[in-house]
């Protein structure tokens, strides 16, 4: 297991985006909403783009990371785009003092495996990555917007879920679209949102608050996006006093080589 590679504070400077106030992501991370929420102007020619943010609670220069995420899901501050962004928490901060108890080792193995992809001699957190193409430190919004809405420029093939039901401890559904033969399918379910006291490391005596937390990953092959019955199993079957609100069905298409995104869907699953 690798060491966690940390972003030295003065390399990882928060700058805004135009409309994101430094007040708001403060309330996020504090666990108070704000009472006018920033909106976006809608357009129904938005293209989908998959924002990943690889993270940990045992990590101090996270939480920035985590409100950061947490805005642009609420506000989508990106003209052009709907992210549908992802948090990943990785296990590898579970020996310096807490065990985040949202990691999962698949969630290590993936950004060990955009670590290949990129060129890195390490993985870091907390880390974004967009549409699997670009990766920077994760509170660096000027970044996320630019890679955002670079990545919004191009439009992607449509995939939709079908018949998506929550039940039982898994989901069943489907999924259609053109999928290209170099491409694998991928579902994940995630928390809504989420809340965690630490008690121990670097983030001893917070509160801190996540959205969209993966709880259940899998690939499906390059096939799977023909609408045959698909399942993730080990799924949550009731909510806990860490969950707020419904699940989040996210499924997308990857090129197995570049790690690129080559389409994306989501579909909320109320219980």
């Amino acid at each position: 297991m690798a060491s966690p590679t940390r972003i030295p504070v003065n390399c990882a400077r928060l700058v805004l985006p135009i409309g994101v106030s430094v007040t708001a992501l403060a309330l996020f991370a504090s666990g108070q909403s704000s009472q006018s929420p920033i909106q976006a102007p809608s357009s129904t020619l938005s293209q989908p783009v998959l924002v990943e943010l690889f993270t940990s609670e045992g990590c101090s220069d996270c939480p920035p990371a985590d409100a950061l995420l947490a805005q642009l899901d609420a506000s989508q501050f990106v003209p052009g785009a709907q992210a549908i962004v992802l948090s990943e928490h990785v296990t590898y901060w579970n020996h310096l003092g807490w065990r985040d108890p949202f990691s999962l080792d698949a969630m290590t193995v993936r950004q060990q495996q955009y670590e290949a992809h990129f060129g890195l001699t390490s993985s870091y957190t907390p880390q974004m990555v967009v549409d699997g193409a670009e990766q920077f430190v994760g509170n660096d919004s000027s970044k996320l917007s630019i890679a955002v809405a670079h990545a919004a420029a191009t439009q992607k093939p449509k995939i939709a879920i079908e018949d998506a039901h929550w039940g039982d401890g898994s989901v069943s559904f489907s999924v259609r679209g053109d999928a290209l033969a170099s491409a694998t399918l991928v579902a994940v379910l995630a928390q809504n949102a989420t809340r965690s006291e630490v008690a121990h490391g670097e983030n001893a005596g917070r509160t801190l608050h996540h959205v969209a937390v993966v709880r259940v990953i899998k690939e499906f092959g390059s096939k799977a996006a023909d609408g045959r019955p698909l399942r993730l199993a080990g799924a949550i079957s009731s909510r806990s006093d860490k969950t707020d609100g419904p699940l989040r069905l996210v499924v997308f298409l990857t090129d197995r080589k570049t790690g690129h995104v080559i389409a994306v869907a989501e579909q909320i699953l109320s219980p």
